[in-house]
């Protein structure tokens, strides 16, 4: 054992860190998949091995280098934060007019709660000011309060007992911050008998519903009316939202191009919102039972994905215009598939990366029709890595712009938590920006996503261990302890409680609510865990900004109206 360690001391300290880091990552990791009854710590076991491993540490008398432990924990939050915001960036805005407004309203509930019982502790003299802020930082999980209660009580001159009271507090009720932010998940999905894999398979519905439901009808046209009009001139289509997509003629199936002219008994193929396929078919005609299947036709659909860097942002009737400039004959675009939602492709519709696009038409016009679009299986297992660092550097600088307020004694900053993932969802809003594509096919984004939380926690816990025993050892962490799970649990259950009781929420989302309004990546990667479903982290996005900032700005005013 002598051995050992002093072959360890005897390591380059930053093999050190590595080596450390690796252990109580690996070992944390399979803390959290130990199960009891279904409930586990999940990613937030790496931070109860980081504390013993830090412990230990000071135990043996190592040390870290401070700067390179607090590069490796930022860099991670980076990379988690920075990874939500680029999955969640194309349906955030969506979400946000949905049900932002009321998701915000609940963060604030939850936020003003937490607020609101450190301040009691500290005005009914149960704790002192800077142990409240610590037990409110530390209590709802929030490591840039922590920065920004001391920024403040150096601000005001603060004593040196009471600049030290927020760290030790923090390090005690944080790890039970984490736990705190789990349990009230558990108590709102036991309190209200929820099924979280059917949430799941209902929030997925709904979002499917958002769009207009993308249905099919076979029509024979019988409208006199319409003989002999060009079909791209028959302007209730478009207006419609309704796509021609083959025709039937004669016994023979054709693509249903736009200089095609109607004539009585022709079957249409159209595709488009059930509402409006039926008011189109009284316009044409009557509804047919024919069989329009390309099977033993010279007519084919496949579907395509786009993937052209130049074809991004471009509407698709400038697609079809450049596909036809290639082709013998016409195609048609008859779906659009984006991020599961099945569109109807209108003809100013602009395409991003990743689309799904159904196409209509022989064989090697489709073929060329792809050649265009991309379709290229390797672009989307591929991660564009500029893009990725771009956007960090980016997100970095957002975070440190200062925002002036008045009467506070220091600017607010979303530091490298908020903006990073700020500067994410417009990315991934975006989609593209010339040939910087931010698309980040879901596996690579799950794995940098992973490895930041995983990173995060590691060194928060290490650097928390080598105080955490000694601080619950002198009796005065117990208080503390008791405390930050008052701060972390009362706001969440009443927020959990309004969520689903009054405002009708599903359990995912409230669960996205809870992790967000606590600024708590431990708390939404469990609820990812919970069922699969982007609703935890929508919610999470939309509530974060603003939970974020009222986290960081709650301890300046707490130490300006209580001190």
């Amino acid at each position: 054992m002598h051995l050992i360690a002093e072959a360890f001391l005897a390591m380059p300290p930053i093999a050190r860190v590595i080596l450390v880091l690796g252990l109580v990552s690996a070992a944390g990791l399979a803390l959290g998949n130990i199960r009891i009854r279904g409930v586990g710590l999940g990613i937030g076991g790496v931070l109860f091995t980081g504390i013993a491993g830090g412990h230990l540490a000071k135990e043996a008398g190592v040390h870290f280098n401070t700067e390179m432990m607090d590069f490796i924990r930022d860099f991670g939050l980076v990379l988690f934060v920075y990874t939500i915001g680029i999955q969640v960036g194309p349906g955030f805005f969506a979400a946000l007019k949905r049900q932002g407004l009321v998701l915000n309203l609940l963060a604030l509930v939850a936020v003003a709660g937490s607020v609101a019982v450190a301040a009691v502790l500290d005005v009914t003299g149960v704790i002192p000011l800077g142990a409240a802020l610590g037990v409110f930082a530390g209590g709802v999980t929030n490591a840039p309060a922590l920065a920004a209660t001391q920024q403040v009580l150096t601000e005001v001159h603060a004593d040196a007992l009471t600049l030290a009271l927020p760290g030790l507090a923090f390090a005690v009720t944080y790890p039970f911050g984490i736990a705190g932010n789990l349990i009230a998940m558990g108590l709102v999905r036991l309190g209200f008998r929820i099924d979280p894999q059917a949430e799941a398979a209902a929030f997925d519905a709904r979002r499917r519903a958002e769009a207009a439901a993308v249905d099919t009808v076979n029509v024979t046209v019988t409208n006199p009316g319409v003989e002999g009009v060009r079909l791209g001139d028959l302007h209730i289509l478009p207006q419609m939202g309704v796509v021609a997509s083959r025709i039937l003629r004669g016994g023979r199936l054709e693509v249903a191009g736009p200089d095609v002219a109607l004539r009585l008994g022709d079957v249409l193929h159209l595709v488009g919102p059930r509402p409006r396929l039926a008011e189109v078919s009284r316009l044409l005609g009557t509804e047919s039972a024919a069989v329009l299947s390309t099977k033993g036709t010279d007519v084919r659909w496949e579907r395509v994905v786009v993937t052209a860097n130049a074809v991004l942002g471009k509407p698709i009737a400038t697609i079809v215009a450049a596909i036809e400039a290639r082709t013998a004959q016409a195609v048609v675009i008859s779906r659009v598939t984006r991020a599961g939602v099945e569109l109807v492709p209108s003809a100013a519709l602009k395409l991003q990366f990743g689309d799904i696009l159904t196409i209509i038409g022989h064989p090697p016009d489709v073929a060329v029709a792809a050649g265009v679009i991309g379709n290229s299986t390797r672009r989307l297992q591929q991660v564009e890595l500029v893009p990725v660092f771009l956007g960090m550097a980016l997100g970095a600088v957002a975070g440190s712009v200062p925002l002036f307020l008045p009467g506070m004694p220091a600017p607010l900053r979303l530091g490298l938590a908020g903006g990073p993932l700020i500067v994410a969802i417009l990315l991934g809003r975006l989609g593209h920006l010339g040939p910087l594509v931010w698309f980040m096919p879901p596996a690579a984004n799950l794995v940098l996503r992973e490895i930041g939380i995983v990173l995060f926690l590691a060194v928060l816990g290490v650097a928390s261990g080598d105080r955490f025993v000694e601080t619950l050892a002198s009796g005065a962490g117990w208080p503390w302890m008791a405390w930050g799970v008052l701060v972390t649990l009362v706001p969440l259950l009443v927020t959990g409680v309004l969520a689903r009781a009054v405002f009708r929420l599903d359990f995912l989302s409230i669960c996205g609510l809870m992790a967000g309004a606590q600024t708590n990546p431990p708390g939404l990667s469990y609820a990812n865990a919970v069922a699969p479903s982007e609703a935890p982290a929508l919610a999470y996005a939309t509530v974060y900004p603003l939970a974020m900032c009222l986290r960081i700005l709650a301890p300046q005013v707490m130490v300006l109206l209580l001190s």
